[in-house]
């Protein structure tokens, strides 16, 4: 009797078209995620579906409300295209955005495969998928999903035909009209090229390296006479929440942020894996240490200019740090087979173990879980509680009231209601002015917590503005939300 060596069935798994069988099982993961945890738009997305439906009504958008996020003009197209689905048009564009993630992932892959070696691609994508705030992300239609699919796919393809031109600053155009940090890539893209290229080309490329900032100042020009209002707008609202800080505050808050994104171990896998790689292969490390130290240089340009410091602007160095971990784990593949590249790999086996095992002891899926679950019938709640005869009837009594700015958008797209028939009870001097109307507040522990209080500093009034206005009567309620009415 006769059996077939290890080596062979080594060979025969390594031939196996690992790639497409990741993605495929990607996509069943994500397709049914989507159908067990009916999540919803968050709040900034939502805003994009109610300019969206207000644009297709024949008006300007409204960006001057209380706490509007900043307006993004691809944001806009997206919002009036799923506007044009009513009601389904925020559940479309969620799973819009989580087809978008699994091309984030593939774009990761490309890139990581380009780069370095297929084994590093495919490790980097697994990463990524594992780190649960990326596609949770996606989960709420934020635009750092597509903005990063758009800035992969230009990096994967820069990296496949170095100074290929025209398709990358295409790419980088639709990214700088989603984030603004997109316009310092490009033009840091235009002068690699510069060297190799016409002035014919130099002048058309440079077109398309400013395109975003002028159609984004003119957007704002046009709907508010200000083409400096998304950046006013948006510096004003971080100092009143709290979010802006000091330069010197920035090199703290870069370690924990991307500490939370990435998780400990690949945060220092990462750096680690980033030194190696610009030892062993200085040559190949050019456009992902790029991106890493022009996300960093963004990120601090951020805090200067008093935006919010969030980590959702540390995404890209984020994913850079991703696709270095992988190195750390798979570069061995970049190297002659030997003794140096066994001893790698089977040290990187022993890591991946040591980090699986870290990983089930310390990462609670559970809460994951029960926070897609809260999205998901918190959204449905409001909306079946909204729905009701009687909450419609008592709403042609006067406005709505909320207790914060945090349901505003959300009312307002399940009542199909103007910006000014929707007012946050923290917005004093509007709120001061309702005397009749319905009031939407928060019924459960859970909706309290989440949108009932400030997360940053939750104060006595926080709580207060979530009971019900003096002559206000009980008109519905559910386990997450009830529904008071005056009318005069």
């Amino acid at each position: 009797m006769t059996t077939a060596p290890s080596s062979s069935l080594t060979s025969r798994a390594a031939a196996l078209p690992w790639p497409i069988i990741l993605l495929a099982i990607l996509v069943v993961v994500v397709a049914a995620g989507t159908i067990i945890f009916p999540t919803y738009t968050a709040y900034d997305a939502t805003y994009s579906l109610l300019w969206g439906r207000e644009i297709l009504d024949g008006q300007l958008p409204v960006f001057a409300t209380y706490r509007a996020p900043t307006e993004h003009p691809l944001g806009l197209i997206f919002g009036v295209f799923f506007a044009l689905f009513g009601r389904a048009g925020d559940r479309l564009m969620l799973l819009a955005t989580m087809g978008t993630f699994v091309l984030v992932v593939v774009a990761l892959y490309q890139l990581g495969r380009n780069s370095f070696t297929k084994l590093v691609g495919i490790t980097a994508a697994v990463v990524l998928c594992t780190r649960f705030d990326f596609p949770f992300l996606a989960a709420r239609a934020y635009i750092d999903i597509p903005y990063l699919a758009l800035l992969l796919w230009a990096a994967a393809l820069e990296v496949e035909r170095p100074r290929r031109g025209a398709t990358i600053l295409w790419l980088l155009l639709l990214a700088g009209l989603l984030r603004p940090e997109a316009w310092i890539i490009g033009g840091i893209y235009w002068l690699w090229l510069f060297p190799t290229i016409s002035w014919r080309q130099r002048v058309q490329y440079a077109l398309l390296v400013i395109a975003p900032a002028l159609i984004w100042f003119s957007t704002d020009y046009i709907v508010t006479g200000d083409p400096f209002f998304s950046e006013r707008n948006t510096t004003a609202i971080s100092a009143e929440d709290g979010r802006s800080k000091s330069v010197d505050q920035a090199p703290g808050q870069t370690i924990l942020f991307l500490g939370q994104l990435l998780k400990l171990p690949v945060l220092i896998g990462g750096l680690a894996g980033m030194g190696l790689a610009i030892w062993l292969v200085p040559s190949r490390v050019r456009v992902p240490l790029a991106l890493f130290l022009i996300g960093l240089v963004t990120f601090l340009l951020l805090t200067l200019g008093g935006f919010s410091v969030i980590s959702r602007y540390l995404l890209l160095p984020a994913i850079m740090l991703m696709i270095f971990a992988a190195f750390l784990v798979s570069g061995f593949t970049v190297i002659v087979p030997g003794r140096v590249r066994t001893c790698w790999a089977i040290a990187s086996a022993l890591g991946v173990v040591a980090l699986i095992v870290w990983t089930v002891l310390r990462v609670n899926v559970g809460v994951l879980v029960s926070e897609l679950r809260f999205r998901g019938d918190s959204s449905q709640a409001l909306a079946s509680l909204l729905d009701r005869p009687d909450v419609r009837a008592a709403a042609k009594c006067g406005p709505v009231l909320t207790s914060n700015h945090r349901l505003v958008p959300g009312v307002r797209w399940i009542m199909d209601l103007p910006s000014d028939q929707v007012i946050a009870r923290s917005d004093l001097p509007q709120a001061a002015k309702v005397k009749s109307g319905i009031v939407v507040l928060a019924a459960g522990r859970a909706v309290l917590l989440r949108g009932g209080l400030d997360p940053e500093n939750p104060t006595a009034e926080d709580t207060l503005r979530n009971l019900p206005p003096e002559g206000y009567r009980p008109v519905a309620s559910n386990e997450l939300y009830s529904v008071y009415a005056r009318c005069r």
